[in-house]
C-alpha cells in the first residue's frame, strides 16, 4: 500500500514539474505580453491600423542601441508612454531583451 502511495506521489510531481516547464516562459516575455504587445504585436509586427496610427515599426526596422531602447521605455518617446515607476527597471531590461530577440 505504502509503494503505491509513493508510486502516485512521484507522477503527480512529475507531472505538476513536466507542466510548469512546458509553459514556462521568460519574464521579458511575460513582460512584453502584458505591456508592450498591444502596440508591437505578438512578434514584434504591430498590426497596420496600430502602425499607422502610432507610427510603430515592425522590430527589425528598429535601430536604436539597447540603451536607447531601455530609455525610450523608461521615459517614455513620441506616443509610448513613460514605464519608469509602472515596472522594474529589471522588468524593462528584459522586455527590451525580448523585443529585440523578435528581430
Amino acid at each position: 500500500m505504502k509503494q503505491m502511495i509513493r508510486s502516485q506521489v512521484v507522477l503527480a510531481m512529475v507531472i505538476a514539474v513536466a507542466g510548469t516547464v512546458g509553459f514556462a516562459q521568460s519574464s521579458g516575455e511575460a513582460t512584453y505580453k502584458a505591456k508592450c504587445q498591444s502596440c508591437h504585436g505578438s512578434t514584434g509586427t504591430p498590426n497596420a491600423g496600430i502602425a499607422k496610427a502610432m507610427n510603430v515599426k515592425p522590430a527589425s526596422e528598429y535601430k536604436s542601441s539597447e540603451k536607447e531602447m531601455i530609455d525610450a521605455v523608461t521615459d517614455g518617446k513620441a506616443k509610448m508612454p513613460a514605464f519608469k515607476g509602472k515596472i522594474s527597471d529589471d522588468q524593462i531590461k528584459d522586455a527590451v531583451a525580448f523585443f529585440r530577440s523578435l528581430k
